[in-house]
């Protein structure tokens, strides 16, 4: 299977791959180094002006655990999956202050957030830069949660309202002219005014040394979600909540809905689900979440107003490797082999539809279904582009999808076909006029046999992706 995604994947970053040789690093790092956000809107754009499609890892422990050498073999591995944003944190939740990394430097002196190592630094710098050059923005976490809010993990809580301000503007400046996401939490909800205080505190001193050119989220504990904290500040750009993993079918569709309807408008996104290779409910004799459940959540959470999405592997973000670590939460497999796990690859194959089409004028609306609708593992979804041309409608299952043609009403005939988010292959059904209500059966059917029903206008430029001319 491996293989025939990556043939699959082959062509998509091929003309990206090019386009590195032939022109200069500096130009595709400028351009995702001035992220922005359209006022009113609910996507990220370049510096370029074009659509940023937020495809995440989660590498939590990236710059404490790994080498030079092992985290350029890891930022290519997901470079070349398509992957667009790395989730990392400075001040680590395993041990990050006690335990040095792999160069043997802490990231504070006496575990002053005003005193920064060096040292430590500079290996944080060299894995942004290496991130940048391979067209990746890291999204950087200044700290773990357990550091202004030690509710369970090592901690120590060492911030207050001054330190985080010194160190915001400090960590800010420092990575001005970097492409950096700030994300600021960390698996934390800032329970109390004084923990809401820091992290406020935490974010303008990162305003003041970065001049506010950076966009910022904040990644709050399970089930949780920034927009019930700080929709209002103006700090925060990007709303995120976590659907975590507590069991199968988490319904993240439900808060990803929430965040969309929010007003003013802003970019949402699941930027932790369920885990691929994660004991379910953490208990490993429940069962491991596999890659189905990784893309029904990604499906579930981009049809209902994602501005994109975040994937995680449990060995991956503890970076686990028994010689030198014990598991953390039943972690089974080595993080060099687990790079590959299918999950990953079918994360690219659902950037790649989404980037074949105009995408970010998707507005999410499942009363485009007709069929019956459980609300299950079952569950579908459907979005429409606000030119009524296009649709995307995604049944986890392969249960028929039942379509009222007509809300396409910029299409007088459409394009009817499937789309495999397991291995990125398209199936065509047929053209059909723009008479009413039609019914869609996928291929095949059964449990984790998940399709996307892709209707086109037939006279679009991106009509048909994936199906031979």
């Amino acid at each position: 299977m491996k293989k025939v995604i990556v043939a699959g994947l082959l062509f998509v970053w091929a003309t990206c791959v090019q386009a590195q040789k032939t022109a200069p690093v500096s130009t595709a790092t400028v351009a995702l180094s001035k992220l922005y956000i359209i006022p009113d809107k609910r996507y990220i754009m370049r510096g370029d002006g074009k659509p940023f499609f937020w495809l995440g890892d989660t590498a939590w422990e990236l710059f404490h655990r790994l080498t030079k050498e092992e985290a350029d073999l890891y930022l290519k591995n997901r470079a070349a999956k398509g992957f667009t944003v790395i989730q990392a944190v400075v001040l680590a939740e395993l041990d990050g202050l006690t335990q040095p990394n792999q160069y043997g430097q802490l990231p504070l002196v006496d575990n002053d957030p005003a005193r920064p190592n060096e040292a430590y630094f500079q290996h944080v710098d060299w894995v942004v830069n290496r991130a940048a050059a391979l067209g990746l923005v890291v999204g950087l976490l200044p700290t773990w949660g357990d550091k202004f809010n030690k509710k369970w993990g090592k901690g120590p809580e060492i911030f207050n309202t001054a330190n985080a301000r010194t160190y915001g503007e400090f960590i800010g400046k420092r990575y001005r002219g970097k492409p950096v996401i700030w994300i600021l939490g960390g698996d934390r909800n800032p329970e109390g005014e004084q923990r809401l205080a820091i992290v406020r505190a935490m974010a303008e001193g990162i305003k003041k040394g970065d001049g506010g050119t950076k966009l910022m989220t904040y990644h709050p504990q399970g089930d949780s979600n920034s927009a019930g904290f700080f929709h209002s500040d103006k700090w925060l750009n990007i709303n995120m909540f976590q659907s975590g993993h507590s069991a199968k079918n988490k319904k993240n569709y439900v808060l990803q809905r929430q965040n969309y309807a929010m007003f003013p408008p802003k970019p949402t996104l699941d930027g932790e689900p369920r885990y691929e290779d994660h004991p379910v409910a953490h208990k490993a004799e429940q069962g491991y979440f596999d890659d189905f459940d990784v893309r029904q959540a990604a499906w579930w959470a981009m049809l209902s107003g994602g501005c994109g999405h975040t994937y995680g592997n449990h060995n991956l973000w503890q970076f686990f490797d028994n010689d030198r670590n014990p598991p953390v939460s039943a972690a089974r497999t080595y993080w060099k082999q687990a790079l590959d796990h299918p999950g990953a690859f079918q994360m690219g194959i659902l950037r790649r539809l989404y980037e074949s089409h105009p995408w970010t004028r998707l507005m999410p609306d499942d009363r485009l279904i007709l069929s019956p609708n459980p609300d299950d593992g079952n569950h579908q979804v459907a979005a429409v582009s606000e030119d009524d041309n296009f649709l995307f409608a995604y049944t986890p299952n392969g249960s028929p999808l039942k379509i009222d043609l007509l809300r396409l009403t910029a299409a007088p005939k459409i394009l009817a076909y499937w789309y495999n988010p397991r291995d990125g292959k398209s199936y065509r059904i047929g053209e059909f006029p723009n008479t009413g209500p039609q019914e869609f059966k996928p291929p095949i059917a059964g449990p984790t046999t998940d399709w996307v029903l892709v209707l086109d206008d037939v006279r679009a430029p991106f009509a048909g992706f994936g199906l031979k001319k």
